[in-house]
């Protein structure tokens, strides 16, 4: 039985994709002490009068969203680290594509939970490049 597979590309970039939204993440301001002094100027159909028409809720979500996406960035790292595939150590007629299955819940690779994932996070037009991308998953890298 190979325990050493090679890494799954589909795998891989979900990974590089979480970390690069977290360190993103991790450089970004918190809103929370910039929101607290919108609140008071709410007016009365629930907007602060600016050009942004920020809503009582908008402050809400603006206040905790870094916190809350560090914490969800997180699950999905600790997710993918749990599903992985591995050798299901059955016999095959290909032994340079042996038959894997999830080294967590033990469904047929792709299980499930990683197939989710994968769709949860397809890649979406965002400001970094991807040179900028690149640069933010492999700072502090020795």
């Amino acid at each position: 039985m190979n325990t050493e597979l090679p890494e799954d590309p589909q795998r891989r970039r979900l990974r590089e994709r979480l970390e690069v939204i977290q360190v993103r993440t991790e450089k970004a301001s918190s809103w929370r002490d910039a929101a607290a002094p919108l609140r008071p100027l709410i007016n009365r159909e629930g907007y602060v009068p600016i050009s942004a028409r920020l809503a009582g809720e908008d402050l809400d979500f603006l206040a905790a969203a870094r916190e809350e996406l560090l914490s969800f960035l997180e699950l999905g790292i600790r997710l993918l680290d749990l599903h992985q595939p591995r050798d299901a150590g059955g016999i095959t007629s290909d032994a340079a594509n042996p038959i894997l299955r999830c080294r967590s819940c033990m469904w047929r690779w792709p299980c499930p939970t990683f197939r989710a994932m994968a769709e949860a996070f397809v890649p979406y037009d965002h400001p970094g490049s991807p040179e900028e991308d690149e640069r933010l998953r492999h700072q502090g890298d020795p």
